[in-house]
């Protein structure tokens, strides 16, 4: 038996884990440091991941009708695609190495006991793409709910860190207690360099999908991969024109099958007639293992006949209904209150667009929540209907929009949130703050209270105190300054709201009335018929 190559395959193989450790590394690299870092801005290459990916690329550019120059990068993704198979999903793409690990922690724990020969079909994932683009069609972004860049990405910011700092924190208090002061501070000032907001709305059902997408391998090795994964089956059908094509040695095969039983993504190495390109993600597994060495993967021009890229019946029936079960569902997408009045706390960040091109263009990917510094920014469930979950509003009782931050307008990768300097964010407003006479306590109590005045941070103030007189239960009358909202100054930042006394419901609070981004949104409409400028269009 001759090892040489399957040393060679072997440490191929070595090389493939290492470039996916290093572009997992890179990843959350990144990920961390979209946050506050003691600079007003930060660098540009924070999203740069994202536009590496053609799904995203082409779903954004389809459903908003718009061309955003970053995702010229997903070209480079796609020429690779073509040129050598699937290779960004085996040896680039993040969530495929947790779950490759996960495959891998399953198989040693005898949890995972790979089948002998797989037959399951494949055609989930490829069902999910073709709706995803039916749906960028009438104007729909669905990618992001099951893109892996998307989805890991909203997942760690979201739920996974979250919990790891919360898990930190506990430790770092348990480290104190037992003396360890040192290890405690240094812990303690990771925590606090690396910025992690730790209270989101959705975190737990985040966190749920995520969790439950990794319990998924100990059932098929690389589950998500084979069975959900819209971009690989988007990269699936531009391998099949791949130069680089699995043989297999006749003379030295023995038939034993091992090639096939451990193939990770059910591409049937084994016999070489069946192997599927499209499903092949190029992790050498099959040739490292093979006792004969009888596996390679030498060039060849030769595309693959699509009958062959996977084993889905891409019969002209299948398509037409997926295609019609599409448009059909496209529209009950829309049928949310949002669509006819805008919701009350709705409050986008500073920088969105009006809200139909802002759900044509919003990933759902979190990056945005990462990035706000006070965690005011969080995951909708259902202010903006089905389409507009896991898309950011501001909850000022939880963090406000800090008035010299501009960050989440710099992550976004598809350009949902315009990118605008801090000069320019200030200039924008988000919604209007109100205050509720009867929660308020100089209006209430008759007692001093100026504490949202204070914080109000534009110049000059928005918030005004006007004298005005309270009449107590005892029936004594008593003169106090109260606060009163100046509309017009007003940005809709939040922080009144969100330092206001009355914890359990503010006696100030902002709604999304007088956003800069619609030009229906308003307190008082134009009725001339002019109608309010979009500053946006």
């Amino acid at each position: 038996m001759k090892k040489g190559r399957s040393r060679k395959y072997r440490a191929l193989e070595l090389v493939r884990m290492t470039s996916q450790a290093a572009f997992f590394g890179l990843f959350l690299h990144l990920l961390l440091g979209a946050r506050y870092t003691g600079e007003d801005y930060i660098s540009s290459t924070v999203q740069r991941f994202f536009h590496f990916d053609p799904l995203l690329a082409l779903v954004t550019v389809v459903s908003a009708r718009l061309v955003y120059a970053y995702f010229a990068f997903s070209l480079i993704t796609v020429a690779a695609t073509v040129l050598f198979g699937r290779v960004f999903c085996g040896w680039a793409c993040p969530l495929g190495a947790v779950h490759q690990f996960a495959s891998f922690a399953f198989k040693k724990a005898k949890v995972l006991r790979p089948p002998r020969q797989d037959k399951a079909s494949l055609a989930p994932k490829y069902y999910i793409l073709l709706l995803v683009l039916v749906g960028a069609l009438v104007g729909l972004d669905l990618a992001g709910y099951l893109d892996p860049l998307s989805f890991l990405t909203r997942s760690l910011a979201v739920s996974v860190l979250p919990a790891l700092a919360r898990a930190a924190a506990g430790l770092t208090g348990g480290l104190y207690a037992i003396g360890a002061v040192g290890l405690a501070r240094s812990l303690s000032q990771a925590l606090q360099n690396w910025a992690v907001n730790t209270t989101f709305l959705q975190g737990f059902s985040v966190g749920l999908f995520f969790l439950a997408a990794v319990a998924l391998n100990a059932k098929k090795e690389r589950f998500w991969c084979r069975y959900l994964c819209p971009a690989g089956a988007l990269l699936g059908l531009l391998s099949r024109w791949n130069l680089v094509k699995l043989r297999i040695d006749k003379d030295k095969c023995i038939d034993c099958g091992l090639c096939t039983q451990h193939c990770e993504t059910q591409a049937r190495p084994y016999p070489n007639e069946a192997w599927k390109s499209g499903e092949c993600v190029y992790c050498l597994n099959c040739a490292s293992i093979c006792p004969t060495a009888a596996i390679g993967f030498p060039l060849g021009a030769r595309p693959e006949r699509l009958t062959n890229v996977s084993n889905v019946d891409l019969s002209r029936r299948k398509l037409v209904l997926t295609t019609l079960a599409g448009l059909v569902a496209a529209p009950f997408f829309r049928l949310a209150p949002s669509r006819k009045r805008a919701p009350l706390k709705l409050i986008r960040p500073p920088g969105s667009l009006p809200e139909d091109k802002f759900l044509a263009k919003c990933v759902k990917c979190g990056q945005c929540m990462r990035a706000c510094p006070t965690g005011g920014l969080q995951p909708v469930l259902a202010e903006a209907g089905p389409e507009g979950i896991y898309t950011p509003k501001l909850v000022p009782k939880i963090g406000y929009c800090e008035y010299y931050c501009s960050l989440c307008t710099q992550v976004c990768p598809t350009g949902a949130i315009r990118k605008l300097t801090v000069e320019e964010k200030n200039k924008v407003k988000m919604g209007s703050a109100w205050v509720n006479r009867s929660r308020c306590i100089p209006y209430v109590l008759g007692k001093p209270c100026i504490v949202c005045e204070e914080h109000c941070p534009v110049s000059p103030k928005a918030i005004k105190l006007v004298e005005v007189e309270t009449k107590l239960p005892d029936g004594t009358a008593v003169v106090q300054k109260a606060p009163v909202v100046d509309l017009e100054l007003c940005t809709g930042c939040g922080i009144c709201e969100n330092k206001c006394p009355i914890v359990d419901d503010p006696a100030i609070f902002v709604t999304s009335v007088g956003e800069t981004r619609s030009a229906k949104n308003r307190l008082l409409l134009d009725i001339s018929g002019g109608g309010a400028a979009d500053p946006y269009r």
